[in-house]
């Protein structure tokens, strides 16, 4: 008689079974691609709105606090998560909604945004995310006298490693239109805050003019009245938190001097430190001569 192997039974009962292979058809292959890589894009999307993003420093305006070339992981949790801004490969605008943060941006960050437009226009003709330095805060008061930067009349210092050029002349500022300042004297300027009153008149109106329209809002005058969404008025109520930026590289630095106040929704986060450093302008098809301008001094410098 044969020995029943209760190990053997017990293994066999709870043995998953092998299914069959079957061999997918190239179409069946394909749409499995599809979706792996659909579902990588949606995770990619999600980290890169929710948490972390990274983010290639352009230009030099904020040298030598950062670099032209350097590549940045942005925390983006601090000042409230997103859903996706945009999509990924093809930088194309998602509209998207913004998740209460830790805390608002203040004076001192250096902060990620959404770049508002230039002066003159309501929206800016391509998505941007531009890099300053936050130096004055919803209900601030700045003005900059023979470059120095005063913050309700209080001198806020050219950061550690902010620099001026002195060889570059005082051009002249662009916003709001129709004034005589400079990047080097300008102001003062007080920064609009959630619940301000802003009095209208004929001589301002048209300083107010894409502000009033970037709150979403129609503007229009027929030389006596000013008419907001068509209804007359002397007052505009503002319906948001805004910041100042500029340049720690002050006299190359194309910053809210020139373009004006930024939404506190716009700003999407603040760097953390460099993990990758190298020349912007040398092309990869030079690939050697890319990996040999490699700034290893700079990879892991903390921004502050």
């Amino acid at each position: 008689m044969q020995k029943f192997d209760i190990k053997k039974w017990f293994k066999n009962i709870f043995k998953p079974k092998k299914k069959p292979k079957v061999k997918k058809t190239f179409s069946q292959e394909l749409v499995s691609w599809g979706k792996t890589l659909l579902w990588a894009i949606i995770v990619v999307m999600f980290i890169n709105g929710a948490i972390l993003a990274s983010f290639v420093v352009p230009t030099g305006s904020m040298e030598d606090t950062v670099m032209p070339g350097d590549f940045l992981f942005v925390n983006k949790f601090i000042y409230g998560p997103s859903t996706p801004q945009i999509i990924p490969f093809i930088n194309q605008p998602l509209p998207f909604y913004k998740f209460p943060g830790c805390r608002k941006p203040k004076q001192g960050d250096v902060i990620v945004f959404i770049f508002p437009g230039e002066q003159n226009e309501v929206k800016p003709d391509k998505f941007e995310y531009y890099l300053k330095r936050c130096v004055a805060s919803a209900g601030d008061t700045i003005q900059v006298i023979n470059k120095r930067l005063f913050v309700n009349r209080k001198e806020f210092p050219l950061p550690k490693h902010g620099k001026y050029d002195l060889a570059i002349p005082e051009l002249y500022a662009t916003f709001p239109g129709g004034n005589l300042w400079t990047k080097d004297n300008y102001g003062p300027i007080r920064i609009p805050k959630k619940g301000d009153v802003i009095k209208l008149t004929q001589e301002n109106i048209m300083e107010w003019r894409i502000f009033i329209m970037r709150e979403g809002h129609d503007v229009g005058t027929d030389g006596t009245s000013i008419y907001i969404d068509n209804k007359a008025t002397q007052q505009y109520v503002t319906e948001r938190d805004y910041c100042w930026g500029m340049g720690d590289n002050r006299d190359h630095s194309s910053d809210s001097r020139f373009w004006g106040f930024i939404p506190y929704d716009n700003v999407v986060g603040t760097p953390l430190f460099v993990y990758w450093s190298w020349d912007p302008d040398i092309k990869l098809v030079h690939l050697f001569s890319k990996i040999a301008s490699l700034r290893l001094s700079r990879i892991f410098t903390i921004i502050r």
